[in-house]
């Protein structure tokens, strides 16, 4: 098989990865989003701990099943770090982000349709203000520097876990809760649920992600200079 035939075989196969990886995250995200609006109504504490519980557990799960195909992004910010540190070329980091915007919107359509709502149902829920922003700014850096951090330690293995576990914790120490992803921010406009957001705050928000992933891809640069050389995730199978 030609070479080029090859390559093109092996990308689709990382993008496949990458398409179904978010779109189980987004599913996860919404559909604990809402499992815990019906288990604990009235109790918004109680629905947060439930869903960030849910998407810790379920982020650790697919990072361990997709990183060995594709390195497990399942979101732009982190492809576009991978691009900057030259893990990535630009074709490559173009076919992960599309197939992160299509899996995720596919994601929180399954979701809606597992609980018996429509299948699209733009979210009414408006997230706005310099608050909320900074917060989704200070949840994407600390995301991407752990990232960068633990796999520049050498403990790749590891960053299912670290990644897991920040996002867990960012749902609660941050006051936009952490969605630090622009491919989720997109599906979960698709869903008028405990997890949705307004189409309208969506684009301030993947601004605010992008600024954050930049700035800690900048601070890395300077803290471990050898992070060029590093796969970032967990590096996938050539």
């Amino acid at each position: 098989m030609p070479k080029v035939d090859v390559l093109r075989r092996e990308l689709a196969r990382r993008g496949v990865a990458e398409a179904v990886g978010t779109a189980l995250l987004a599913a996860v995200v919404v559909g604990s989003g809402i499992a815990a609006s019906r288990l604990s109504p009235g109790d918004v504490g109680m629905q947060l701990l439930e869903n960030s519980i849910a998407t810790g557990a379920g982020l650790v799960a697919l990072i361990l099943a997709f990183g060995p195909v594709s390195g497990a992004h399942f979101n732009p910010v982190v492809t576009l770090a991978d691009r900057v540190l030259g893990g990535l070329s630009t074709f490559e980091a173009l076919t992960y982000v599309g197939a992160q915007l299509v899996g995720g919107c596919a994601g929180a359509v399954v979701a809606n349709l597992m609980f018996a709502l429509p299948a699209v149902d733009l979210s009414a829920h408006t997230r706005s203000g310099g608050g909320l922003w900074l917060g989704e700014t200070v949840a994407t850096f600390g995301l991407v520097m752990v990232i960068l951090g633990v796999v520049r330690s050498g403990r790749t293995s590891a960053a299912p876990f670290a990644v897991g576990a920040y996002i867990a914790a960012a749902y609660w120490f941050t006051s936009s809760t952490s969605f630090a992803n622009p491919s989720v921010t997109v599906a979960r406009m698709l869903s008028d649920t405990f997890a949705g957001i307004e189409p309208s705050s969506v684009p301030v928000f993947v601004v605010m992600q992008l600024i954050g992933g930049l700035a800690a891809v900048a601070l890395a640069r300077f803290l471990y200079p050898a992070i060029d050389a590093v796969s970032i995730v967990v590096p996938h199978e050539s």
